[in-house]
């Protein structure tokens, strides 16, 4: 199912949307000028994830030196687990059962993967939900597709 969220001229950066179709909840967010959508539910105990802070990953190399990534955690306004907006990994202690995620296009045709881009944290037990995101003639449009189904459709 195709979600249409909003006109690319009206979704700032750093703003999110959260949009309900039937009984779920999905919460988009542009970050820069790339958008990515999450599941409105936190696999740890079903907090409105989505409504969580966010903010972005720091970086250094040693003493006086440092650096903000562009990427960005968002944590659940509940209990704090964080989840990485890009994949919907967690990035708490290890030793909790995984969730089902699905992948994240941040353009026509273009997907992140989840690449070990964060090495000095431990990915977590959970991974929460991700759709798919692009933009079509300037309108935000959430695929809602599992990646399970995406697969058999390009077999």
């Amino acid at each position: 199912m195709r979600i249409v969220v909003a006109p690319v001229a009206e979704f700032a950066p750093g703003e999110r949307r959260i949009v309900r179709v039937g009984r779920r909840s999905i919460g988009v967010f542009r970050i820069g000028e790339k958008f990515y959508a999450l599941n409105n539910y936190c696999p740890h105990q079903g907090g409105p994830l989505c409504l969580g802070r966010t903010a972005p990953t720091a970086t250094s190399a040693g003493p006086g030196d440092f650096g903000v990534n562009e990427d960005v955690f968002l944590a659940c306004p509940w209990h704090g687990w964080e989840y990485d907006v890009t994949t919907g990994q967690s990035y708490l202690g290890p030793g909790e059962a995984p969730v089902r995620s699905y992948g994240v296009a941040v353009a026509p045709g273009a997907q992140i993967g989840a690449d070990a881009k964060f090495p000095d944290r431990v990915p977590g037990p959970y991974v929460a939900e991700t759709y798919d995101v692009r933009v079509e003639d300037d309108y935000v449009v959430v695929d809602t597709t599992t990646r399970a189904d995406r697969q058999v459709k390009t077999q």
